[in-house]
């Protein structure tokens, strides 16, 4: 599998981002996309994710100013980010983890994608 992540760069406070994230060569029956972060000094953390046979997180640090989407064709997913905040400054990566099940549980593939900045600044 092999992701390939767009988005990211520079913003104002209170301004708005979208990152997509696209995958390729999924062989698996079931996975989960999702966009960590990790910001200087801190661990990476979860931010969103998306599970091929539905269901979809947003993390409460960020819900209700993030959503997340996707498109099963592709697949792919995007991470919209609004009402940025100088903490939502971090590296952003995309990760997916693939499983022969019909759901991600405990037999996994894991990949992830090259992180992009975002910086969030007034």
């Amino acid at each position: 599998v092999q992701l390939q992540a767009s988005g990211g760069g520079f913003v104002r406070v209170g301004g708005s981002m979208r990152l997509s994230c696209e995958a390729s060569g999924i062989t698996g029956a079931s996975y989960i996309m999702a966009w960590y972060r990790q910001a200087p000094g801190k661990e990476r953390e979860l931010v969103a994710n998306v599970r091929s046979w539905g269901p979809t997180t947003v993390v409460d640090s960020v819900k209700g100013r993030f959503d997340i989407s996707r498109d099963n064709d592709k697949p792919s997913i995007h991470l919209q980010m609004n009402d940025l905040k100088p903490e939502d400054t971090a590296v952003y990566y995309c990760n997916i983890r693939e499983s022969p099940d019909s759901v991600v549980r405990y037999r996994y593939h894991e990949v992830w994608g090259q992180g992009t900045q975002v910086t969030v600044s007034s």
